[in-house]
C-alpha cells in the first residue's frame, strides 16, 4: 500500500467508525431502557399470579388486565382466545388462572383507577 493511500485510510477508518457509533446510538438507547424490577407488581398476589404473569405478560402489559372487568364466562373466552394466539398456559393450569383472572377482575370490582405518568395530562403545557 503506498504511502498516500495509507494515510488515506488513516483518515478514513476514524471517520468510518464514528458515523458507525452515530447509527448505533438510538439502538443502544433502545437497548438500555431501565426493565421493570418486579413484573408482577401489578398484578394481584395469589398462587396463580406468576403463572398469569408469564401466560399474559408474555405479550402485553399488566394494564391490560388491570382494566378489565369480566365475568367468568367472558374470561374463559378471553384465556381460551389468547391461548389460541399463542398465549403458553398449560392445560392443567387453564381453569385456575381463569378462577385467578374472575375472581380479581370481575365486574363487581371497583373500576380501575390508572397511575398518571406524567406530571400534567391537561394539556395546558405547565406542570403542577
Amino acid at each position: 500500500m503506498s504511502p498516500n493511500v495509507q494515510k488515506s485510510a488513516a483518515r478514513t477508518l476514524p471517520a468510518a467508525g464514528i458515523l458507525a457509533l452515530a447509527a448505533a446510538l438510538p439502538f443502544m438507547a433502545m437497548a438500555q431502557k431501565p426493565v421493570p424490577a418486579n413484573l408482577t407488581a401489578d398484578l394481584p398476589a395469589g398462587p396463580l399470579q406468576a403463572k398469569a404473569t408469564t401466560a399474559c405478560l408474555e405479550c402485553h402489559e399488566a394494564r391490560i388486565i388491570l382494566q378489565q372487568r369480566l365475568s367468568k364466562t367472558a374470561w374463559t373466552k378471553e384465556v381460551d382466545k389468547m391461548t389460541k394466539w399463542g398465549a403458553v398456559v398449560d392445560p392443567a393450569d387453564r381453569d385456575a388462572i381463569i378462577d385467578y383472572l374472575s375472581s380479581n377482575f370481575s365486574p363487581d370490582k371497583p373500576a380501575y383507577d390508572a397511575q398518571r405518568t406524567s406530571p400534567d395530562k391537561s394539556g395546558s403545557g405547565k406542570s403542577k
